[in-house]
């Protein structure tokens, strides 16, 4: 057992924090670097955040129109419109088409 001031012990803990997100930012870099990862315009985050449809959203971000994307993803273009409007959901096989076909993950799209 040791016993330090409390100053002392505080700084520990801050520096030991500071260390972590070091690591968390370093790792985070890598993943970007590495194309693992990529930044989305705030413009598209934000249509994301207020609940759009990440279909829609990934697809204007990419600049594919509905049609190509339903040819990559071989389903109807009627199809993925009422995937993108909520009228109707896809099964996880078309969903995994789709974010292929975006080049995203599945869980991008939920």
């Amino acid at each position: 057992m040791a016993v330090i001031p409390l100053a002392d012990y505080e700084r520990l803990v801050a520096a030991a924090e500071d260390a972590a997100d070091l690591r968390a930012y370093d790792e985070a870099r890598r993943r970007l670097d590495t194309g693992e990862e990529e930044l989305m315009p705030a413009e598209f985050a934000d249509r994301l955040l207020d609940g759009e449809s990440p279909i829609r959203v990934w697809r204007e971000y990419r600049g594919m129109t509905a049609a190509k994307l339903a040819g990559k993803a071989g389903v109807a273009r009627a199809y993925l419109t009422q995937m993108e409007t909520g009228k109707r959901t896809g099964t996880v096989e078309t969903m995994r088409r789709i974010a292929d076909g975006l080049g995203v993950s599945i869980d991008d799209l939920i």
